[in-house]
């Protein structure tokens, strides 16, 4: 058959040789050809995704298994095909090798990737840095010149897993266990500790509910006590205050009494200047005189009373006295 009809699906790229020159190019072409003097290429633009496992050492000489995916796509049809052979033949099988060498270089570039980094990390370290080693390699594919040159762009890299031996494993996982039980241990601790403090402090808080009443029981003694100060003090103010009014009461009395005294007192001296003023002509006088004065004139019964009492006091004198009985009864007939 020396004409052939093609059509290339809109993922691919489709160019045209003809004689050693390029008689078409572009993505999704359909178009008959001359079969002896033609080669057709197809080149996949859509992305595609490349599953790898690497078996790499860590830093500490432990193996390890790196399992992820890699998304990629050609982003320069042209510069693809002058490097790899993508060829295709008339019912569009590829012919060529290229899409296999593609990936493998691809695959290659991210495995060296991969060793770089994690060559410098623990088997500890490597085993938790799945996310960061993703986006390591990613990078790092993006700037390789190798993957540039290929006319690919790198979509993402994706680290599904990685496990280190069967025997690591086993080891990791009972130190992990062991760790974990301590932890469990640990806990088990702490929470009897916590309910030993949580204990104390319920304990201390009932006694400090009991130190806070007793405290506030004292409070309200001492305010009664002040209270019944205070009324006491009141009290002593008042008697004080009735002691003072009775005092003044007193004294005010007392000045009284003392200016009655005094009053009366000037009035006896007033009447007994008075009375000294009066009896001061006849204190000289001879009482005689003063009770024949006093009589209102010559009584003889005084005048012969007078006369008796005038010879009794000069008894001394007299050597015998004689009197009459005619006398005797004048004098008491006189007196009846």
């Amino acid at each position: 058959m020396l004409f052939s009809h093609i059509k290339i699906p809109a993922t691919q790229y489709a160019i045209h040789f003809q004689q050693g020159r390029i008689r078409r190019e572009g993505v999704g072409l359909s178009f008959f050809y001359y079969t002896p003097t033609s080669n057709i290429m197809a080149i996949p633009i859509d992305s595609t995704d490349a599953p790898f496992v690497f078996h790499e050492n860590t830093a500490d000489f432990q193996p390890v298994t790196i399992q992820g995916q890699l998304t990629y796509r050609i982003a320069d049809p042209k510069k693809v095909a002058t490097l790899l052979d993508f060829t295709v033949d008339a019912v569009g099988r590829y012919a060529g090798d290229g899409a296999r060498k593609l990936q493998e270089r691809l695959i290659q570039a991210t495995q060296v990737a991969a060793r770089t980094r994690t060559q410098t990390l623990g088997l500890r370290e490597v085993l938790t840095s799945a996310t960061a080693l993703s986006t390591e390699v990613k990078a790092s594919l993006k700037s390789l010149e190798a993957v540039t040159e290929l006319g690919v762009e790198v979509l993402d890299v994706s680290i599904l897993s990685i496990k280190p031996t069967p025997e690591m494993s086993k080891a990791l996982e009972a130190e992990t266990r062991e760790a974990l039980q301590r932890r469990s241990d640990e806990a088990i601790y702490a929470r009897r500790n916590a309910s030993v403090e949580q204990e104390r402090r319920i304990k201390e808080s009932e006694l400090n509910t009991e130190i806070a009443v007793e405290e506030k029981k004292r409070q309200i003694r001492e305010t009664q006590m002040n209270a019944e100060i205070a009324v006491e003090e009141k009290k002593r103010q008042v008697r004080e205050t009735q002691m003072n009014a009775d005092i003044a009461v007193e004294e005010r009395r007392a000045k009284l009494v003392e200016q009655r005294v005094e009053n009366e007192r000037k009035d006896a001296d007033s009447r007994a200047y008075a009375l000294e003023a009066m009896i001061k002509p006849l204190r000289d006088m001879d009482w005689k005189k003063l009770m024949m004065l006093h009589s209102g004139g010559a009584d003889a019964r005084q005048m012969i009373a007078l006369a008796f009492q005038e010879m009794a006091g000069n008894a001394q004198k007299i050597g015998e006295l004689n009197v009459s009985p005619d006398l005797l009864r004048s004098l008491i007939g006189s007196s009846k």
